[in-house]
């Protein structure tokens, strides 16, 4: 832990945040390129030909680090109401595209991806001003 100027305690996770503010992008993108609309206009379906072994391993590693960072973050005070956010954004998401059509989970993608990012922001901008 780190004092601000304002004598705010920053969590050392919160150190993390743009490495997983850049995992954000980066899940929007590689969502846009295997579940994009040329894919669902073409009628083709990307759980039939995902990513191969080592991709899949690494994104889901990602996964993995990323909500073990959520549930820690949810330990200290500062940033509490941004990580349960963006963790019920999540669980909300994830049900809602394990129940909806093929041509509906890359727009939920995007509003999960979108919100998460609005909420690492949202953690970047309280540490910077307490700096």
């Amino acid at each position: 832990m780190q004092e601000g100027a304002a004598g705010m305690t920053i969590p050392s996770l919160l150190y993390l945040s743009p490495l997983f503010l850049v995992f954000e992008c980066w899940q929007l993108v590689v969502a846009e390129r295997h579940l994009g609309v040329k894919r669902v206009d073409g009628g083709t379906d990307p759980r039939e030909h995902g990513p191969g072994e080592l991709p899949a391993f690494i994104w889901s590693s990602a996964i993995i680090a990323y909500w073990v960072w959520m549930i820690l973050m949810l330990i200290p005070r500062e940033g509490r109401a941004q990580i349960a956010c963006m963790l019920v954004v999540s669980l909300a998401g994830y049900s809602l595209r394990r129940n909806s059509p093929l041509k509906w989970i890359l727009v939920i993608l995007t509003l999960e991806g979108a919100i998460r990012i609005g909420m690492i922001v949202s953690l970047l901008g309280g540490v910077w001003r307490s700096l």
